[in-house]
């Protein structure tokens, strides 16, 4: 059963009562804020994403400073965030947008999925909140929403049915065009705040006349998603040497695989790996910090963190560069090396 036009309707009228009006990106219909919080917010919580964004937005604000910027500037500032690729076509995206567009984000949904790291949802986000094209985001929110109404219950890791959600969601859109913006933050806001993907609060929810999943009493049960992500593990060996000036080895990482293009400390595939590599006058002095496990989308990492505290730095010592506490914090770092650096290098 497929809702009829209310749901647009009451969709509007919603956010206009009880959606969010209150985020930082939401100042204004500025494409490059709005394109900067939905690369951001990918994988990400809104909580978390706010600092970011403000932080990106004091550093560059606008898109030519940040397509003008390094990617270890860029890297630097993304620190923390994690999804480091979305970092670096964030970079590219801004450089392609002043060069081949005169420093102006494209107006149509099309034009926008041309941009490096821009796929359908987000250039449907930045069509329909910035310049009311009428035109379908699906994020994991928007995705929960319609499944639950709809009561569509076909399996959204089969790419058909994903495409065939997208057109039912193109079809509840509204018909005037300027109610665009406001429908897309409603979606975006009803998933984020009513329908939840545990315990939704359908007694608070617009649509809840209207939702199949509702009125079957299984809301939880959409939507429905059977291919599981393989986790893999892998276990790393890092090697946290510090000088007696208290400056720190790290190696640039290549860029492909994990942490690409970040600054690391040197990883090793075993302890004896981390042995082998270190000087002579090392290979006795080192001590084992706590190991710990740090979590990927994909795989999980066993960090085994190995402390050398050397005199000073000597070319016996694995590649790499000697970096002051000064040079460090600004550099783009994986989030568990920044932990171990702050533990103890500064």
């Amino acid at each position: 059963m497929m809702p009829d036009a209310s749901f647009a309707q009451r969709l509007v009228r919603w956010q206009r009562l009880q959606g969010r009006h209150d985020l930082p990106w939401q100042a204004n219909r500025d494409p490059y804020r709005v394109w900067l919080s939905e690369i951001m917010l990918q994988q990400t919580q809104v909580s978390t994403v706010i600092a970011y964004f403000e932080r990106f937005l004091k550093r560059f604000p606008t898109v030519q400073d940040l397509a003008a910027a390094s990617q270890e500037d860029v890297l630097g500032l993304w620190s923390g965030l994690g999804y480091y690729s979305r970092a670096r076509n964030l970079h590219r995206c801004a450089q392609a947008v002043v060069q081949a567009h005169g420093g102006a984000f494209p107006r149509q949904f099309e034009m926008l999925q041309t941009l490096p790291g821009i796929g359908p949802s987000t250039a449907a986000a930045i069509a329909s909140l910035c310049f009311e094209e009428r035109v379908a985001i699906l994020d994991g929110n928007v995705k929960r929403v319609l499944t639950r109404v709809l009561g569509f219950g076909e399996d959204l890791s089969v790419g058909a049915h994903e495409r065939q959600l997208w057109a039912h969601a193109q079809s509840l859109l509204p018909y005037e065009h300027a109610d665009m913006p406001t429908y897309t933050q409603g979606i975006m806001d009803l998933g984020a705040t009513v329908c939840k993907p545990r315990k939704p609060q359908c007694e608070a929810c617009p649509m809840a006349s209207l939702c199949q999943a509702h009125a079957l009493g299984s809301p939880e049960a959409f939507p429905v998603k059977t291919r599981k992500i393989r986790r893999t593990s892998e276990s790393l060996w890092l090697l946290l040497a510090v000088s007696a000036q208290g400056a720190v080895l790290l190696q640039q990482r290549p860029q492909q695989g994990i942490w690409a293009g970040l600054h690391c400390l040197p990883v090793f595939e075993s302890e004896e790996a981390l042995r082998r590599a270190l000087p002579k006058k090392a290979q006795s002095k080192w001590v084992a910090a706590p190991a710990f496990k740090h979590v990927l989308t994909h795989k999980d990492l066993y960090m085994h963190p190995c402390v050398v505290r050397p005199a000073s730095p000597s070319i016996q010592w694995p590649e790499g560069e000697w970096l002051d506490k000064e040079v460090w914090p600004a550099l783009g770092l994986p989030a568990p090396v920044r932990s171990l650096l702050l533990s103890h290098a500064t």
